[in-house]
């Protein structure tokens, strides 16, 4: 049965990780070491100290910053969600559940995907997506955080520039951002900027609304998702700067 120490035998390399980055062995840890099914902390550190009589440990002057380590992850995965205080005198005394989520996370080993999703900001997103897409980034249903922020787009750019129903896609955003009759497009800008906006909306609603247009057919990276939903909020912000103010 493996151990924080045999699997992490340098204390150097432990106390570089960042609590998220630890937190994925802690609950494997606490997993495999459980207890009448319940999970406890010190299942997970007490393999620091070392055992009776052989010098397994860690060293005896980095115990604590060892402990207090541990104590960071631990409370990363309470936080998150993944580890849930058994009710009663058990929890009490320090004892834990696995949750569903940290099951799953486990069981398809999608611990990286899962801690990189909810370390991502919601405030860098528009105000118009950020509850829903964010939602769907963190339960790793990327493809649709995608196709929604990118739908959001040709909403608002529709809306903005007063176009009917059936203007979609690319022409529409062509129509909106024309460098001459666009009634998005800033005339005082120069033309060359003008033409550039609309590439740049056309390119991105052509390439990123519709999933399957992606070049990897399926996109399965979250910090990639995470990229293309920043820029549909970007594209979102610069729909909200050319609305003409309703008379």
């Amino acid at each position: 049965m493996a151990t924080l120490t045999s699997l992490i035998p340098d204390i150097d390399v432990l106390l570089a990780l960042a609590p998220e980055e630890l937190a994925e062995v802690v609950l494997r840890l606490a997993d495999e070491h459980k207890q009448n099914n319940l999970a406890h902390i010190q299942a997970v550190t007490k393999p620091i100290y070392g055992t009776m009589g052989i010098d397994d440990g860690y060293p005896e002057h980095r115990r604590k910053d060892a402990e207090l380590a541990i104590a960071e992850a631990w409370n990363w995965l309470w936080i998150q969600g993944l580890l849930i205080p058994e009710p009663g005198i058990n929890g009490n005394n320090g004892f834990m559940q696995i949750s569903r989520r940290a099951r799953s996370v486990l069981t398809n080993n999608t611990f990286k995907t899962y801690a990189r999703s909810v370390g991502f900001p919601k405030g860098l997103l528009h105000p118009s997506i950020a509850e829903e897409v964010w939602l769907d980034i963190v339960r790793g249903d990327l493809e649709t955080a995608v196709f929604k922020s990118f739908r959001a787009v040709e909403i608002a750019v529709r809306e903005a520039g007063h176009f009917a129903d059936t203007d979609i896609g690319m022409p529409l955003m062509r129509k909106t951002f024309d460098k001459t009759t666009g009634p998005l497009s800033d005339q005082q800008q120069p033309e060359a900027e003008r033409e550039a906006l609309s590439h740049l909306f056309a390119g991105a609603i052509g390439s990123y609304k519709n999933p399957h247009s992606h070049r990897t057919g399926t996109i399965n990276d979250a910090t990639e998702a995470q990229e293309m939903v920043v820029l549909a909020s970007h594209l979102l912000r610069i729909v909200d700067s050319r609305r003409k103010p309703k008379m």
